[in-house]
């Protein structure tokens, strides 16, 4: 009766490695929002402002002057193009041809007819009233429209599609960018998201918490031009990919169902 005891317990010493890295990884860690309580309804009073970007020297602005007339235009609608490294899209990962006019380094766009116009620090509606104001001097009530062309977003490590996300939209929260890069993997830790944020040639370095509901009202749930999101993988990625460890439990296993057998035939 012993010795069937001890054979019967052989196959949970090849087995129990194995439960132990799965449950390595809780539940609850990976679900987001998971301190509102189930079935409820909860209306945020005080949640996170969005504040207009400002347009800051490198940008890549979409600009279009119409008139009445779209021939006479044509000449301060000419823009240029350039090839950058990134993604409009989940299925559109690569180089891509952005056509626009760059802000050079003093903040300046260069449009033909209408010269040098400064638009450093100001929001895409406020440039649109400063070049429509100096459209004015040659054309009659032009309607003047100003777009960031190249507003990108990067997303790097635990999410399905890490890549540099061109979008149309100025409005992008965090939850945007990463349905872009195609949620984070199951190995992600959602509690520990690093956003990385360049503002006045200084570096910003948050911690966001996906598991709380408290990041609606973060300051930092909507990104800016250029922000950085990094997932970090969870230690149930490092077990999974410690081979070493694996092997090192499987043997263990072997050599204690060696012993028992041994045990058993004594």
């Amino acid at each position: 009766m012993k010795k069937i005891f001890i054979k019967s317990l052989i196959p949970w010493l090849y087995i129990l490695p194995f439960l132990f890295l799965l449950g390595s990884c809780s539940v609850k860690k990976i679900v987001y929002f998971n301190d509102l309580p189930v079935d409820s309804v909860r209306v945020l009073k005080e949640s996170s402002k969005f504040t207009d970007p400002r347009i800051q020297p490198d940008d890549m602005l979409s600009i279009s002057v119409q008139t009445i007339d779209p021939t006479t235009a044509a000449v301060a609608n000419q823009s240029m193009a350039i090839q950058a490294i990134g993604a409009s899209s989940a299925s559109n990962v690569g180089t891509q041809l952005i056509t626009g006019f760059l802000v050079d380094r003093d903040g300046y766009v260069h449009m033909a007819l209408l010269g040098k116009i400064l638009v450093k620090d100001l929001t895409t509606y406020e440039a649109r009233e400063r070049i429509s104001e100096v459209a004015s001097k040659y054309y009659k009530e032009p309607t003047v429209q100003v777009r960031f062309a190249n507003y990108k977003i990067t997303v790097l490590g635990e999410v399905a599609r890490p890549a540099t996300y061109t979008v149309p939209n100025e409005k992008v929260t965090i939850l945007d960018a990463l349905g872009l890069a195609g949620d984070l993997t199951i190995y992600g830790k959602r509690e520990n998201v690093l956003l990385v944020r360049e503002q006045g040639g200084q570096k910003e370095l948050v911690r966001l918490n996906l598991n709380s509901s408290d990041l609606f009202q973060s300051p930092y749930y909507y990104l800016k031009q250029n922000d950085v999101l990094y997932v970090e993988p969870g230690k149930a990625k490092a077990a999974a990919n410690n081979a070493a460890r694996t092997q090192t439990f499987a043997l263990l296993g072997s050599l204690i169902s060696i012993i028992i057998i041994a045990v058993s035939r004594l």
